[in-house]
């Protein structure tokens, strides 16, 4: 008998979308994540923002939190930006289930908006529109398509082991980390020094990206680092 897969929760939207002659709110996710964390070795589970309690993160064993829409500003107490274009439904459930993530120790990856969120779960803040930061617009150059970041990780990170020096990401993003959470520590950047990755200063396996890693199926070495940190039972429950 083969051994079970890891259960990987995969956060959702909740919003519009089309199947057949219908066209109605469904819980959707991306086929990117789904595939990405598919072809690492896990099976993913859809984490709708409404009915999941954030106690499913007793019963899973890894933890993706994917992009989407940007935070409400109010969340990190500032005055929107003309710029932000927020869609809270989601703010308040992600914010808990990854607080619950961390608190039991569940390996969890946070991508694009994803590391948002665990930055301002934590106590920290956004800048609401980086081409005003950096002076450029390459993370976001055409609506709907993707762009390219090179990072450079911090020698003897987390994200530095998985990836090496150096890596080349799609991005896709208007928004980043501005005041850094307390306990979390800048492990990667770009060359314009916005913050491309971040983990946990504690003990667990807790690593955001500002990038877009399953967008690119010809490198799945972050969801295959998630998966084996999902496979080892070192969870408090």
């Amino acid at each position: 008998m083969s051994p079970a897969r890891p259960r990987i929760g995969l956060t959702t939207y909740y919003k519009e979308a089309a199947w057949g002659v219908w066209r109605r709110e469904a819980a959707i996710v991306p086929s990117s994540y789904v595939e990405a964390v598919v072809r690492a070795g896990g099976t993913p589970l859809l984490l709708p923002p409404i009915g999941s309690d954030v106690s499913i993160v007793h019963d899973l064993d890894g933890l993706v939190l994917i992009g989407g829409s940007d935070l409400d500003p109010a969340t990190y107490a500032a005055p929107a930006h003309p710029a932000s274009a927020p869609e809270p439904y989601r703010d308040e459930y992600e914010f808990a289930l990854v607080r619950a993530a961390l608190e039991v120790g569940l390996p969890t990856l946070a991508i694009c908006r994803g590391i948002q969120v665990l930055n301002v779960a934590l106590g920290g803040t956004l800048h609401q529109h980086v081409p005003e930061v950096v002076g450029h617009s390459r993370y976001q150059l055409t609506p709907g398509v993707f762009g390219d970041v090179t990072v450079s990780t911090e020698p003897g990170s987390l994200i530095a082991s998985i990836v090496g020096p150096t890596f080349a990401s799609p991005c896709y993003h208007h928004q980043s980390i501005d005041e850094v959470a307390r306990g979390l520590v800048v492990t990667a950047a770009s060359d314009d020094s916005v913050i491309q990755a971040v983990e946990t200063t504690s003990a667990g396996w807790a690593l955001g990206v500002q990038f877009h890693p399953e967008e690119n199926a010809d490198d799945d070495r972050l969801f295959a680092a998630l998966i084996t940190a999902a496979q080892q039972p070192v969870r408090a429950h």
